[in-house]
């Protein structure tokens, strides 16, 4: 028997799994008690300081049980619903899972989210209850909602404290017992899972693999079944967490591979790897999230364009759930349309440019994707306000609508049931958890979850309600194409699309914002907020007085008349034919409002 044992840690964001990871860690004496840190598997700063797993982290533990050794390949997992796709991949090359759940508020959205994706791969669930040390903890009623949950009996919840490292050998000892260890043969023709991969500038691409079977070790020459690159491993190793070489890989066993490929269209995560002899069937690999919010992004600096793209093609080396295609604007030059999986996930991509590649960045605010049917019948994808039609072209428009399920308090229903119709949400049903804790579902429009909708959740349920969504079906929608214009002349760079009525609203708040931001100008600057060709609101910015008549020092009225109405034409004819500027900060401003 397999002494191997291949499991992740599921959980709600904040719920423990990172602390839990860290006495792992320490029992099995992986990391030196004095090189012990908080969230040691967090390798990112971006990790640290927002508290949350971004980026899946395997690594490798020996632990001795019963005079045997075992081998306990650990997958980290994030826990927001933005990185879901990080948790799929994870649980693809894994048999087990420890579902955590925090015993002072029990199974949350996303606890239900990562347990569906868990059974999906039929891995074997290990449930524990975390932070049983707390005051506030609520452990045999948390303990009674798992067991309820997944159908089992209360006594297999193990009951953890990772902050104190209490009964955490216990949780190790159940994932021997219960999970089991790899099928693989290693005499048979290797097959290796890319699950993950990161670019390295002496070693090439080095992909993050699970051998399913065979074996592979340096020097052998490798391909890749999906994109039919090839290639001669560099090295291989384990992670412990820091990459170490070892002598080979075997069925079976998780590490990484240096592939010594450089161009990131040939590694990509999901595909196979082979000897370049073998003639074996692809692993079924991953379906590719599609991105359902998009935003650009431009460098501040037109010359660093170049790095820009290059940062972008790193980044989705690793994470291929998001995507980025050039496109350019008048007002902003050279700059890519990115799709994201959420709000929180163009966030952290934006954010990690700017810390690892040190380019300050221009990003627009998020959308969705709309389908429009032209009154020819013909179907258009539209994912930015300049490819949208010309409103009497268009026949019908379509947008994606998503199931949200939110766990919240009793006490915060009408709150939050208030705050979802004014959302457009519609209510599909109540479900009565323990606890005096509610499962609310709705259905909703997915434009209405990418902006502020967890903050305003979170604001009406005191903090303690949590969100998971998902994008169903499109639906027809009354949507139009917001067009702000300066001095008459349409800021294309400024559209943006909204819901019908709240139009005015929205044009009204950018008009302000804009009248604010713009420097003054000689002569009198008209600011115009239009849909479907028809003006909705104005502001006007007021010129720029100078006293032409100071340096006169006595004579007639007249001179000083003739000289103000020669001020009035020559400011007339400005704003005939002038037009105005506008500067790269004030689109900044906008687009951060």
């Amino acid at each position: 028997m397999s002494a191997t044992r291949n499991f992740s840690i599921i959980a709600h964001i904040d719920h423990g799994k990172s602390t839990l990871a860290d006495r792992f860690l320490e029992l099995t004496g992986t990391v030196e008690r004095r090189k012990m840190k908080e969230q040691f598997l967090d390798q990112m700063d971006l990790e640290r300081e927002k508290g949350i797993t971004i980026k899946m982290q395997p690594v490798r533990m020996r632990y001795t049980k019963d005079g045997q050794e075992y081998i306990l390949n650990l997958i980290d997992t994030p826990g927001h619903a933005d990185f879901s796709y990080e948790v799929s991949r994870s649980l693809a090359a894994v048999e087990g899972a420890i579902l955590l759940v925090d015993a002072t508020k029990g199974v949350q959205a996303q606890t239900l989210a990562h347990l569906h994706h868990a059974q999906e791969q039929n891995l074997v669930i290990v449930p524990a209850v975390n932070k049983i040390d707390s005051p506030l903890a609520r452990t045999e009623e948390v303990a009674k909602e798992i067991a309820s949950l997944l159908q089992v009996e209360e006594s297999e919840i193990l009951r953890i404290s990772a902050k104190e490292g209490t009964r955490i050998q216990e949780l190790l000892d159940a994932i021997i017992q219960r999970v089991p260890a790899p099928k693989g043969e290693a005499d048979k023709p290797l097959r290796a899972l890319i699950f993950d991969s990161v670019y390295d500038s002496f070693r090439g691409i080095i992909a993050y693999v699970r051998v399913m079977e065979g074996r592979v070790q340096g020097g052998e020459k490798i391909s890749f079944c999906a994109t039919k690159a090839q290639g001669q491993v560099k090295e291989v190793g384990y992670f412990l967490p820091q990459q170490a070489v070892g002598s080979f890989l075997s069925a079976g066993d998780i590490g990484y591979v240096a592939t010594g490929l450089k161009d990131p269209k040939e590694v990509r995560i999901g595909d196979t790897i082979t000897h370049e002899k073998d003639r074996v069937i692809a692993l079924e690999g991953y379906q590719t999230p599609k991105p359902m919010v998009f935003a650009s992004l431009y460098p501040q600096d037109v010359d660093d364009f170049d790095i820009l793209k290059t940062a972008l093609a790193q980044l989705q080396l690793n994470d291929p759930s998001f995507v980025f295609e050039q496109e350019a604007k008048e007002a902003l030059g050279r700059g890519f349309r990115c799709g994201f999986l959420g709000v929180l996930h163009s966030e952290i991509i934006a954010e990690r440019i700017q810390r690892e590649f040190h380019i300050e960045m221009v990003v627009s605010r998020p959308s969705v994707e709309f389908h429009i049917t032209d009154k020819m019948g013909k179907e258009h994808a539209v994912r930015t306000p300049a490819d949208w039609l010309d409103a009497n072209a268009i026949g019908e428009v379509a947008e994606p609508m998503a199931k949200l399920e939110v766990i919240a308090p009793v006490e915060s229903f009408s709150f939050i049931s208030q705050l979802l119709l004014q959302r457009e949400g519609i209510q599909l049903g109540v479900i009565n958890l323990a606890q005096d804790r509610l499962l609310l579902s709705y259905r909703i429009p997915l434009r209405e979850i990418v902006g502020d909708l967890h903050d305003q959740l979170k604001s009406a349920s005191k903090g303690l309600a949590s969100m998971d969504y998902e994008v169903q079906e499109w639906e027809r929608a009354d949507v139009v194409k917001l067009e702000i214009h300066v001095a008459g002349k349409n800021e294309e760079a400024l559209s943006i699309i909204v819901p019908r009525h709240k139009a005015y609203n929205e044009g009204k708040m950018l008009l302000e914002k804009l009248k604010d931001s713009l420097p003054k100008q000689q002569f009198e600057v008209a600011l115009q907020a239009v849909t479907d060709g028809r003006v909705i609101a104005r502001e006007t910015i007021k010129a720029q007085r100078r006293d032409v008549t100071a340096p006169l020092y006595g004579g007639d009225v007249t001179r000083k008349r003739k000289l103000l109405e020669i001020q009035k034409k020559g400011k007339k004819e400005l704003k005939a034919k002038g037009r105005v500027i506008i500067p790269t900060r004030v689109f900044l401003d906008l687009f951060r409002t």
